[in-house]
C-alpha cells in the first residue's frame, strides 16, 4: 500500500470527458490525493511540445505518478485504471476467474462501448455535416452494446463481481453512459 506522499506525487491530466472522468472517479474511489491538470482539448492543448512528450498520443487522460525516483506516465483511460488499481490491490480481483470476468468487462468498455458511443455522440451532436448514414450506423452500435449491458445487469447488480473497476455503477461505464441521450438511446 503506498503512503500518502506517494499518493501526493500523482497529477491528471483531465478534460471533461467520459475516458477523462473515469480515472478521476477511480482515484476519488480509492481516497487518493492528486493533482487535476486541465488539458482544453477543444483549444488543441494536447498537441502542445510539452504535452506531447508526455503523452506521444496527445489523448487525455493521462496520469502523471512520481514514484519514489522514477516518474511512471499512463495514458489510455483503460491502462489508468488498470495502473491504479493494482498499485492500490483495489477494485481488481486477485481471484484468476474474478479478474477474467472484470477485464473482460473492462476491454468490453474501451474497445466497444466507449468508441461506439463516441461516434454516436459525435455524428449526433459535432459532425459539421449531418451524416444520416452514420448516425442510424452507431445508433445502432450502441444500442446492441446497451442492449449486453442490460441483460448482465438483469442478472446482476454489477457488471463484475465483486466490485470493481468494469462496474456500471461507477468508474468505467458510468461516465458513458449517462449521455446516453447523446448515443440515440
Amino acid at each position: 500500500m503506498p503512503t500518502s506522499d506517494e499518493a501526493q506525487d500523482l497529477a491528471r491530466y483531465y478534460w471533461p470527458t467520459p475516458n477523462g472522468y473515469k480515472a478521476t472517479i477511480l482515484l476519488e474511489e480509492l481516497g487518493l490525493t492528486y493533482q487535476l491538470l486541465p488539458i482544453n482539448i477543444t483549444q488543441g492543448d494536447q498537441h502542445t511540445a510539452a504535452y506531447v512528450r508526455q503523452v506521444p498520443t496527445r489523448k487525455i487522460p493521462a496520469l502523471r505518478h512520481q514514484n519514489t525516483e522514477v516518474e511512471q506516465v499512463v495514458f489510455e483511460s483503460g491502462a489508468i485504471l488498470l495502473y491504479l488499481a493494482e498499485w492500490q490491490g483495489r477494485f481488481l480481483p486477485q481471484d484468476a476467474d474474478l479478474r477474467w470476468q472484470c477485464l473482460q468487462w473492462l476491454f468490453w468498455q474501451v474497445g466497444g462501448l466507449g468508441p461506439m458511443a463516441g461516434q454516436a455522440h459525435h455524428f449526433r451532436v459535432y459532425a459539421d455535416v449531418k451524416d444520416d448514414y452514420a448516425i442510424e450506423r452507431y445508433e445502432r452500435e450502441c444500442q446492441k452494446l446497451y442492449a449486453v449491458l442490460e441483460g448482465q445487469l438483469q442478472a446482476k447488480s454489477f457488471l463484475a463481481v465483486p466490485y470493481s473497476i468494469a462496474d456500471i455503477a461507477d468508474i468505467a461505464v458510468l461516465p458513458w453512459v449517462y449521455r446516453h441521450v447523446r448515443h440515440g438511446i
